[in-house]
């Protein structure tokens, strides 16, 4: 028999670097550092609510670790019933509703915020008599990128005709490889379906940090969350007060979600261009940027939440450019205790109370 082989012109060396080329040709053009809220259309979908793409594949603007997208829930709607291999966070922004969340509902207000697991059944509702409406980032293009982006819908079956949660195996005695891996990925499942899901805002405190802002946890491990590493992060800057100057190597996108000002973003500490921001905007940081964000308002508070994927693309990113510093801050801009005590903060409450 006469053996065959792929005959090709070009060395590996030279598609490899063709095709690095052009995949960062193509990754600049969709970068944008403000995204503005009257830019992203909110158009109906099958699913029974309308949404709009800030940041994200099925938009104007792929990404590669995760997306942004709006949500609007009519007064009287509820959602389709649906499941993906991702997970993700949401941040209600107005009104009022609720989302089961595999058979459990939980109603929610303004600046909650909810984790919505891998191939946990979801589905909104709104039973107000106003819209509501929320944000979402997930990790899907992360899996997608990997191949392993898969999603399921049910339309309006109830949860109990569904079928539950791919199943794992339990863990076996013994030291071999097998037996190990069973164990290790059946406690790590058991961990990741006991998470937290709703957390309300008023349940956590919002705490002043050398950093020149109050901050509290919507969405982190620390709190019970267990995600994908997604996180979010509520932060309160007081009249005319900024943040500390500082740079990390994954990116942070921060959603305005009251009050205006602008952000300093470049490659060095003094050399950089300033974006402006206001209500409803959203943020996104790169790599390895230098930043510091400004509340412009002299009289008002503003706040933005932050969402980065810490626990997981961060932190691989820490071990794969180690020993390198991850993590810079300019020590003249941070505080100290003496002068946060002077900083008068408004109070902290969420719309309509």
């Amino acid at each position: 028999m006469q053996s065959s082989k792929t005959q090709t012109l070009t060395t590996h060396y030279h598609i490899q670097k063709k095709r690095r080329a052009e995949f960062i040709d193509e990754w600049r053009k969709y970068r944008q550092t403000v995204i503005r809220e009257e830019d992203v259309a909110l158009v109906p979908t099958a699913r029974g609510m309308k949404t709009g793409v800030y940041m994200g594949w099925d938009g104007d603007r792929p990404t590669r670790c995760l997306d942004a997208l709006v949500h609007e829930v009519d007064p009287g709607a509820v959602t389709t019933i649906h499941r993906h291999s991702w997970d993700a966070i949401l941040f209600m922004v107005d009104g009022s509703g609720w989302t089961e969340v595999d058979g459990v509902r939980y109603d929610w207000k303004p600046w909650d915020a909810v984790h919505i697991p891998s191939w946990s059944w979801h589905r909104h509702g709104n039973d107000g008599d106003r819209p509501a409406r929320f944000m979402s980032y997930s990790s899907e293009p992360t899996l997608w990128t990997l191949g392993m982006s898969l999603l399921e819908d049910a339309g309006h079956e109830p949860f109990a005709s569904l079928p539950p949660r791919p199943k794992v195996s339990g863990g076996i005695p013994g030291n071999d490889p097998y037996s190990r891996r069973l164990r290790r990925v059946n406690q790590e499942t058991k961990k990741r379906r006991s998470g937290r899901i709703h957390t309300p805002y008023d349940e956590q405190e919002i705490l002043a940090t050398p950093r020149g802002t109050r901050t509290k946890f919507l969405n982190d491990r620390a709190i019970g969350n267990q995600a994908s590493g997604l996180t979010q992060v509520m932060i309160q800057f007081a009249p005319g007060k900024t943040q500390s100057l500082h740079r990390h190597p994954g990116e942070a996108w921060l959603y305005v979600v009251e009050g205006y000002g602008h952000s300093f973003m470049g490659i060095a500490p003094d050399k950089g261009q300033h974006y402006r921001w206001k209500k409803g905007d959203l943020i996104v940081v790169d790599h390895f940027l230098w930043h510091q964000h400004f509340n412009d308002d002299p009289v008002n508070q503003c706040r933005l939440v932050r969402i980065h994927m810490f626990d997981s693309l961060l932190e691989t990113m820490r071990t794969l450019m180690d020993p390198m510093v991850l993590f810079e801050e300019a020590e003249d801009t941070l505080l100290s205790a003496q002068e946060l005590s002077q900083i008068e903060w408004p109070e902290d409450k969420r719309p309509g109370e």
